[in-house]
């Protein structure tokens, strides 16, 4: 067994990122009131998150590239029967990301359109009016329990690998290293360019997301008397 590096910084930081910005967005959207409105910048934040990773996906580091951890029936049949060795996500781990992934795309962009039906519109409203909007509000909250649940089943299987099979996968996502055989080579990729180029990408989603691109809203005419 030898040290190497699993996941750059850019991806660790995305994760943990990612995280806080689902679990402000899920404890504002409880609290209500005021609270929306961090509700809606959480929104914003994962909506740039996820662009970044999608980019990040094509031109990190090795580990980080869908291409080396997006694999077919054959890894997920050999790692079922205990045959597959690799570092960084396994088959199955590899579609539970590409699950959240998607599912909290989805339920992010759906909150830029949405409302409460009192005082709270999403960012991006304007662009759909009062119909369409309730029609993916009322999507947006069916993806919640959905996400709840993928985000539970996210932390069993952490908890199942450090019980059971005594496998710390939190310390790997916090420092980026792991102990695999000599025969894996590190990671590799991803430099300063990629990753300012994922930046860019995820800032001029997020500042779309944001609404910032929108007219400023018509003038309401005020009568002469």
């Amino acid at each position: 067994m030898t040290r190497v590096q699993v996941w750059d910084l850019p991806l660790r930081a995305f994760h943990w990122l990612l995280a806080a910005a689902v679990a402000t967005a899920f404890v504002s959207a409880k609290v209500a009131g005021n609270a929306m409105l961090w509700h809606g910048r959480a929104g914003v934040a994962a909506v740039g998150l996820i662009a970044f990773r999608i980019v990040w996906g094509f031109v990190g580091s090795t580990n980080a590239r869908f291409a080396s951890f997006v694999r077919g029936p054959d890894s997920i049949r050999a790692y079922l029967r205990g045959e597959w060795q690799g570092v960084g996500h396994n088959p199955l781990g590899a579609l539970s990301v590409l699950a959240l992934l998607t599912l909290i795309a989805a339920q992010a962009t759906t909150g830029l359109f949405a409302n409460d039906d009192i005082s709270y519109h999403g960012y991006l409203y304007p662009l759909v009016g009062a119909d369409l909007s309730s029609r993916l509000t009322g999507i947006h909250k069916l993806f919640e329990p959905l996400l709840i649940v993928l985000v539970g089943l996210h932390l069993i299987a952490i908890g199942y690998y450090m019980r059971i099979k005594k496998k710390n996968l939190l310390k790997p996502m916090l420092t980026g290293w792991t102990d695999a055989p000599q025969a894996h080579a590190p990671s590799s990729g991803g430099g300063f360019v990629a990753f300012a180029v994922a930046v860019l990408v995820a800032v001029a989603v997020a500042y779309a997301a944001s609404g910032a691109l929108l007219p400023p809203p018509a003038a309401i005419a005020t009568p002469a008397f």
